[in-house]
């Protein structure tokens, strides 16, 4: 990344891969880790995570499948585009079950029960975890349901956890859905970032990624931050890589409220403030000509 020795950065501190080394415990994700584990512990029904495109369900699964420890077993699907045979087939996979190309839905139901059985009484409890769940087909919807059918007298064979958008609870609005939506036992929606918690977000990546200097954003820009992310944890992301190579493009040492202007402009989600937008139209374009000099000034200089 360009701009990473300029910043004292070993990494790049704003990728949108989810990476849980950078994860930062905020308030949603904190509480969103409390219902869900305290589901798990009991054992009953599905449970479903909802939250806006770019709030940090696919990194907060990745943390959740990485803090549960014996006696559970995680399976993870992060496909939603599957089948109900495919979804069987996955889960099987997951599960380290062998099972032959030519099985069927109902032999594939059958071998898992039989598998669950054997690692329920050697004392595991198996979840499975499924992103984008709003993006799956109403046959593989039924297909999950009929996998939460597997239980023995007393308990769940498996359970499983929801990640999905807003949508999927409209979906779930339909009658050819209440049998699913009736087995929903936690819910949780995870809140955009407060203030505070982008000021936290922003200088935690900061902090992991090497950077050792003050705040990394004057008080303008992350004003300018808050109004344009709308404290969508990807937008934030966005704007401030964006926002840092402006400011090495300028040869800047922190990012300035000209440098977040900038990335706003740059980025289609973004909400351009109303008001105090003080670089506007030929001037904006000016500044980001500017920058994009910068740019091509150090590079022939490297």
């Amino acid at each position: 990344m360009i701009y990473l020795e300029h910043f004292g950065l070993r990494e790049p501190p704003f990728t949108l891969t989810p990476d849980t080394s950078f994860y930062f415990n905020t308030t949603g994700h904190r509480e969103a880790l409390e219902v869900l584990q305290v589901a798990i512990d009991g054992g009953e029904g599905f449970i479903k995570i909802i939250g806006e495109v770019g709030t940090g369900k696919t990194l907060l699964c990745r943390k959740l499948l990485d803090q549960l420890e014996a006696p559970y077993l995680t399976a993870y699907l992060p496909n939603p585009l599957l089948g109900p045979v495919e979804i069987y087939r996955a889960v099987a996979s997951e599960l380290g079950l062998d099972v032959s190309s030519r099985a069927t839905a109902n032999m594939l139901l059958s071998a898992l029960n039989s598998h669950l059985i054997q690692l329920c009484a050697a004392g595991h409890r198996v979840v499975l975890c499924i992103d984008e769940v709003q993006a799956m087909a109403e046959k593989s919807l039924e297909a999950l349901r009929l996998l939460s059918n597997l239980e023995t007298e007393k308990s769940k064979l498996l359970q499983i956890v929801l990640f999905a958008q807003p949508e999927l609870d409209v979906r779930l609005r339909q009658d050819c859905l209440r049998q699913l939506r009736q087995r929903i036992v936690f819910s949780y929606r995870l809140p955009p970032l407060n203030d505070e918690g982008i000021r936290d977000y922003v200088a935690h990546r900061m902090l992991v990624a090497g950077h050792q200097g003050g705040a990394p954003l004057s008080p303008a820009a992350m004003k300018l931050l808050r109004h344009g992310s709308c404290g969508i944890p990807r937008l934030v992301n966005i704007l401030c890589h964006k926002a840092l190579m402006a400011a090495y493009g300028q040869g800047g040492r922190r990012i300035e409220a000209k440098h977040l202007q900038v990335a706003i402009a740059d980025t289609e989600d973004a909400v351009c403030p109303k008001r105090g937008w003080l670089l506007a139209g030929g001037a904006l374009a000016t500044l980001g000509l500017a920058v994009l000099a910068g740019f091509f000034l150090k590079g022939m200089a490297g």
